[in-house]
């Protein structure tokens, strides 16, 4: 990250905020980009003054909407098909497993997804291709997107803005600061997800081993009459036409 944060540095004013938008802007079209980072690297210098803070809140909010937007559109038109193309060409973000995960928080959140999905690394890639593959209907998508990609762009950015500028009297480098709250961001994500996934799994497995209970109890029964028996448990019963249901050890 820091080494992002010099190369911006040595750029112009206009064209970091283009690369703030341009970058959240593909990476919330579901292609995996530094996104955050670049928003980190750029809060940071807004914080030492080389650019504006607000415009650099504005570009990443820019970004994050219209990418959401655009991703939903190849997302509806594509659907699943292409969410698996993506899974192959990178397997290590949009994965079986990740995509799982992220269908779950969809399942569990509905369109709240969307806007709690730009704080999570995960989603914050696949929340607008999978709402447009599950035609979540595109005016709540873009309520929830919206509200997401503001509050996400303008609380990130000043936030480290406002770290970085009280810090700036006591740290030779303030983007160990960014660097930290990064780490501790991307954790808490981590844990999140882990969390839920846990979750998931723990009631998987429930509901399997209730099945397995539930049937349990066998019957056989032969054609033509001649016999039948029923098993539940440790009893056993046997019945023979004619004769009456004989029990275990009586016979």
């Amino acid at each position: 990250m820091i080494d992002v944060q010099h190369w911006l540095s040595a750029l112009p004013p206009g064209v970091i905020y283009l690369i703030v938008a341009g970058v959240i802007g593909v990476e919330s079209m579901g292609v995996p980009l530094p996104g955050e980072i670049v928003l980190v690297s750029s809060a940071l210098l807004a914080a030492t003054g080389v650019v504006e803070p607000e415009w650099v809140a504005s570009a990443a909010a820019f970004g994050a909407i219209v990418g959401d937007s655009v991703g939903y559109a190849i997302g509806r038109r594509g659907g699943r098909p292409l969410l698996a193309r993506l899974g192959r060409r990178f397997p290590k973000h949009l994965g079986p497993a990740q995509l799982a995960r992220a269908e779950q928080s969809f399942a569990r959140h509905g369109v709240w997804a969307v806007f709690f999905g730009r704080f999570v690394a995960l989603l914050r890639i696949l929340a607008g291709p999978l709402a447009g593959a599950l035609h979540v209907p595109y005016r709540r998508f873009l309520v929830a997107n919206a509200a997401g990609g503001l509050v996400w762009a303008f609380g990130t950015t000043y936030l480290l803005y406002s770290v970085g500028r009280a810090a700036e009297h006591w740290l030779k480098d303030i983007s160990w600061v960014g660097l930290v709250l990064a780490v501790l961001a991307g954790l808490g994500s981590t844990w999140w997800l882990r969390r839920r996934a846990h979750r998931v799994e723990s009631a998987d497995g429930a509901s399997s081993a209730a099945a397995v209970e539930v049937a349990s109890p066998s019957a056989v029964v032969a054609s033509g009459g001649q016999s039948v028996a029923v098993a539940s448990g440790d009893q056993s019963a046997a019945v023979t036409p004619g004769v009456g249901p004989i029990r275990a050890g009586e016979h």
